[in-house]
């Protein structure tokens, strides 16, 4: 199964073809000890939508009142890709979904519904506009695209307006199995809700660089073109996510789509509302994860880490001395570069999982320093480098 990346998940008027757009949906959830199952009860026989209610340990999970309270904050965001010629029913025309985040009309959506391209090409839309659930139509500036994070923060004039503020929640409280809801415009039909659950976290997806996203939210719920940029939605119908793309093998709905965590939102909000752009910390080099056997297939004290494979030249991890592989093998029918530093922690956190490293250098900011714990030639050692800022491209 191959991830659909173009990560183009607006949907284009003209030709409309499948790319990352994120709908995500929700199901049933147990408690935190995972020991009671989550039920859903109905008030007569056969169901309505109204009347289905998931009981969860945190308490119920009520679609219809998800719907009422978030519907009218969510918005279809409308941009055109050329010299102001094009109109909406083009095909350098695209639709994506977004949603309200303050009374002072800032809205919130992917960076590739309002852009074309990636990395150093990037390009952002010449016109943009927000719809709204109750037929208002107003133009909206781009104050800034977050290409790392897939993030854009717009600003229409709130006046006679009825603005309706979405909540930010808590990605990090969320667990595997809990129910979710979506809003969005798939296909151009507005305001559709979707729900599911929770399928994983702590996904890599690709952004519109050459670095991943990291701690992505993994959803089951049907994915369409036009959801790009709408909210992922709590039993508390807050934000938890901005849908932003899917897996698939034939540009249809797999059940496997992703979401962009708004812990990490929440920084590209305050960036791009400051300074236009954000800015990410980077150490410059290339690693594999390791687990128990490819550590005692090359004999390492250690368990967990990130083995360097590459360091970038003259990049941060370069200058502070870290060294990568100069040799291959090959284990379990995979090729691995050896030779190079382990990092076992960075500032004291332990690299355990594929995406630790980067993940906890994505924290920081260009110019702090780390420390890094490293096995060299069988020998622990620490390190202090100092981080650069991120390229968008190689």
């Amino acid at each position: 199964m191959s991830r659909d990346l173009h990560p183009r998940a607006a949907l284009r008027f003209a030709a409309l073809a499948l790319s990352a757009a994120a709908l995500l949906a929700a199901g049933c959830g147990g408690d935190d000890d995972g020991g009671e199952v989550a039920t859903v009860t109905t008030t007569t026989e056969q169901a309505t939508p109204k009347e289905v209610v998931v009981q969860t340990a945190s308490g119920d999970f009520n679609p219809v009142q998800i719907y009422e309270r978030a519907a009218p904050g969510v918005v279809t965001v409308l941009s055109v890709f050329d010299n102001g010629e094009a109109t909406l029913g083009d095909q350098s025309a695209g639709q994506g979904s977004g949603f309200i985040l303050n009374e002072e009309g800032e809205v919130i959506t992917n960076a590739h519904v309002v852009s074309q391209g990636e990395g150093a090409q990037l390009s952002e839309a010449g016109e943009v506009y927000v719809e709204f659930a109750d037929r208002n139509r107003v133009e909206a500036e781009v104050l800034g695209v977050d290409p790392f994070a897939d993030v854009a923060l717009l600003k229409i004039d709130p006046a006679e307006l009825d603005l309706v503020p979405l909540g930010l929640g808590d990605d990090a409280a969320l667990q595997v199995g809990e129910p979710v809801a979506a809003i969005g415009s798939p296909f151009g039909e507005q305001q559709s809700l979707t729900i599911g659950i929770v399928s994983a976290k702590e996904r890599s997806v690709r952004s519109l660089t050459q670095f991943q996203i990291e701690n992505s939210i993994q959803t089951d719920t049907a994915i369409n073109p036009g959801n790009s940029g709408g909210p992922l939605l709590n039993a508390d119908a807050e934000v938890v996510g901005i849908n932003q793309q899917i897996e698939t093998r034939s540009n249809a709905n797999a059940g496997v789509g992703f979401a962009v965590p708004i812990s990490g939102i929440k920084r590209s909000i305050e960036d791009l509302r400051e300074d236009g752009e954000v800015e990410y910390a980077y150490m410059g080099v290339e690693s594999q994860a390791l687990y128990p056997q490819l550590s005692e297939r090359l004999d390492l004290d250690t368990e967990y880490g990130a083995l360097i494979s590459r360091v970038v030249p003259d990049g941060p991890a370069d200058d502070g001395g870290l060294q990568g592989a100069d040799e291959s093998i090959r284990f379990q029918a995979t090729p691995v570069r050896t030779g190079g530093d382990v990092i076992l922690s960075v500032d004291g956190k332990k690299v355990i999982e594929p995406s630790d490293l980067s993940r906890f250098v994505s924290q920081r900011r260009p110019d702090d320093e780390v420390s890094l714990e490293i096995i060299r030639d069988g020998e622990r050692d620490t390190l202090e480098v100092t981080l650069g800022e991120r390229p968008t491209s190689g």
